[in-house]
C-alpha cells in the first residue's frame, strides 16, 4: 500500500474507534460513588485502567502501525497477548482494537472483523468503546459486501444506544438498500434525514440521493419529485434537473420535461451526444418537428449523434412532419441504403410520390419489394403502381395493382385503380388508331365516283 493510500485510510471512519486508545490515561482502579436523591450512596461503573507497561507497549505498536511497518507491529501485539502478565479486560480489548485497526490498514478486512469481535467479547467494556466497535464492524461488513451481517451489527448497535444518532439510522437504511429491500430502507433513511433537519442542518447530499433511488426503485415518482426539488435547491446540479425532467416524463408531464431539457440544452449544460435524440423526440411529441429536424441535423453534422439507421430515420421523419419532403429524402436514402430496414424504401417512395418524382418513387418501391420482409407488400404494390401509372407505363402499373389486389386489405383500392388504368389504356389505344393508307389510284376512283354522282343529280 502506498503512503498516500494509507494516509487517506487513517483519516477514514475507523479513526474514531482508535481515539479511545489514544485518550487513555494511566489511572488506578477505583470505585466511584455519588449520592442518590435520598442521600444514600450508590456505586457507578468501575473506572477503566491500563498499566504503564501496557500503555507504553501499545504506544510503541501504534507508532509502527502509523509507519506502515505492519509485520513487527502484529508480532508485538501477539507477544503482548501471550505474555506472562495477566491483562485486564480493558487492556485486552484495547489490544484487540489496535490489531483490528492494523488489519484494516492492511486491507485484510475479515481479519479486522475477527479482531473487533474479540473486543466485544471482553466483559465490562466502556460504552463508548463498545459502540464505536460495533459501528466499525458494521462498516467493515459493508466493505466486504456482507450486508446481512452489517444489518445485524447495526441492530446490536442501536440496542446499545438509548438514542441512536442520524448516521446510525442511515447505516441501517443503507444495509436494507444494498439488500434490495427498498421499502424497509425508506423508514430509517427518512428518520436520519428528519433528525438532521431537526438539528438545523441541511440533509447530506448522498443521503438525499439514496432516498431518491429508493423512490425510483419503488416507482414512487411523486415522492421522488419532492426529493429532487430539494436536491436542486440545496445542491444545484444540471444532472439533477435532467433527472427531474425524466421524472416528469414518468408522471406523464412531458411539457415540463421538454421545457427543462430544452433549457439545459440551449444553455450548453447537457451534452448533445447523450440527450439530443431524446430532445428531438420530445419536440416531435409536442408538434415541433422543425425544431427536431434542425437539432438532429446539427448534432449529426457535428458528429455528436451517430449517423445510423435509427437516427437518420428520425431526422427524415422530422423533416417529413415539417412538410419539407426535399430535406426528408437525403437522410432516408442513406438509411435505406444501409439495408437494415426495407420499410425505409416505402417511406422513401412516399416522399418521392409527394414530390411527384415518379421514376424515383417507382425505383424506391421496387427496391423495397425486392428486399422482402415488408409489413404491407400490398401497400408497396399500390405505391409502385401509382408511380408507374404517372409515367404512362400502364400495363406495368396494372400488374402492380393486380399484385396488390391479392391482399384483401387492398383489393378494393386495387380494383378501382385497375378500372381506371383499363380506361386509360382504351383511351390511349383509341387515340393512337390510324386510318388505312390509300394509294393514288384509290383516290382517283373515289373522286370519279363523286363526280358521277353529282352529274346524275344534275
Amino acid at each position: 500500500m502506498n503512503t498516500a493510500s494509507a494516509s487517506t485510510k487513517r483519516k477514514s471512519w475507523l479513526l474514531p474507534a482508535l481515539t479511545i486508545l489514544l485518550s487513555v490515561t494511566v489511572v488506578s482502579t477505583a470505585v466511584a460513588q455519588d449520592q442518590k436523591d435520598d442521600g444514600s450512596e450508590r456505586k457507578t461503573k468501575e473506572t477503566v485502567a491500563m498499566s504503564q507497561q501496557v500503555y507504553e507497549s501499545l504506544t510503541e505498536i501504534q507508532a509502527l502501525v502509523e509507519a506502515e511497518d505492519f509485520p513487527p507491529a502484529l508480532q508485538l501485539i501477539k507477544d503482548l497477548q501471550g505474555g506472562k502478565r495477566k491483562l485486564s479486560p480493558y487492556e485486552s480489548a484495547q489490544i484487540w482494537n489496535l490489531q483490528g485497526y492494523t488489519y484494516y490498514l492492511m486491507e485484510d478486512y475479515k481479519s479486522a472483523i475477527g479482531s473487533y469481535q474479540k473486543v466485544l467479547q471482553e466483559p465490562d467494556l466502556p460504552e463508548a468503546l463498545q459502540q464505536s466497535t460495533l459501528k466499525t464492524m458494521a462498516q467493515l461488513y459493508f466493505t466486504i459486501e456482507d450486508y446481512k451481517k452489517a444489518l445485524e451489527t447495526i441492530n446490536r448497535l442501536m440496542a446499545a444506544i438509548s438514542e441512536p444518532a442520524a448516521d446510525v439510522y442511515m447505516l441501517k437504511g443503507q444495509a436494507y438498500f444494498q439488500m434490495g429491500e427498498y421499502e424497509n430502507a425508506l423508514g430509517p433513511i427518512k428518520t436520519a434525514i428528519d433528525m438532521y433537519r431537526a438539528q438545523g442542518n441541511v440533509p447530506k447530499e448522498n443521503w438525499l440521493l439514496l432516498l431518491r433511488v429508493c423512490y425510483w426503485e419503488l416507482k414512487d415518482f411523486d415522492n421522488m419529485l419532492i426529493v429532487l426539488q430539494e436536491l436542486i435547491q440545496e445542491y444545484p446540479k444540471d444532472s439533477y434537473v435532467l433527472t427531474l425532467a425524466g421524472v416528469y416524463s414518468e408522471l406523464g408531464d412531458t411539457k415540463k420535461q421538454l421545457a427543462l431539457t430544452e433549457a439545459l440544452y440551449e444553455k450548453g449544460y447537457i451534452d448533445g451526444k447523450q440527450h439530443a435524440v431524446n430532445l428531438a423526440n420530445l419536440y416531435l411529441l409536442h408538434g415541433l418537428p422543425y425544431k427536431a429536424a434542425v437539432l438532429l441535423e446539427k448534432e449529426i453534422g457535428a458528429g455528436n449523434v451517430k449517423e445510423d439507421t435509427r437516427n437518420l430515420r428520425l431526422l427524415s421523419q422530422a423533416w417529413y412532419s415539417a412538410r419539407d419532403d426535399e430535406k426528408a429524402i437525403p437522410p432516408l436514402v442513406k438509411a435505406a441504403a444501409m439495408g437494415e430496414d426495407p420499410e425505409l424504401y416505402m417511406r422513401l417512395a412516399q416522399s418521392y410520390l409527394n414530390l411527384e418524382k415518379w421514376a424515383e418513387a417507382a425505383q424506391a418501391a421496387k427496391d423495397g419489394l425486392a428486399a422482402g420482409n415488408l409489413k404491407r407488400k400490398d401497400t408497396a404494390n399500390i405505391m409502385y403502381g401509382m408511380a408507374l401509372f404517372n409515367q404512362k407505363k400502364l400495363e406495368q402499373a396494372r400488374r402492380a395493382f393486380q399484385a396488390a389486389g391479392q391482399d384483401n386489405r387492398s383489393k378494393r383500392a386495387a380494383d378501382q385503380w385497375i378500372k381506371y388504368v383499363d380506361s386509360e389504356i382504351l383511351r390511349r389505344d383509341t387515340l393512337e388508331q390510324k386510318l388505312p393508307d390509300m394509294q393514288p389510284r384509290d383516290v382517283d376512283e373515289i373522286l370519279r365516283a363523286n363526280a358521277e354522282a353529282i352529274e346524275d343529280k344534275g
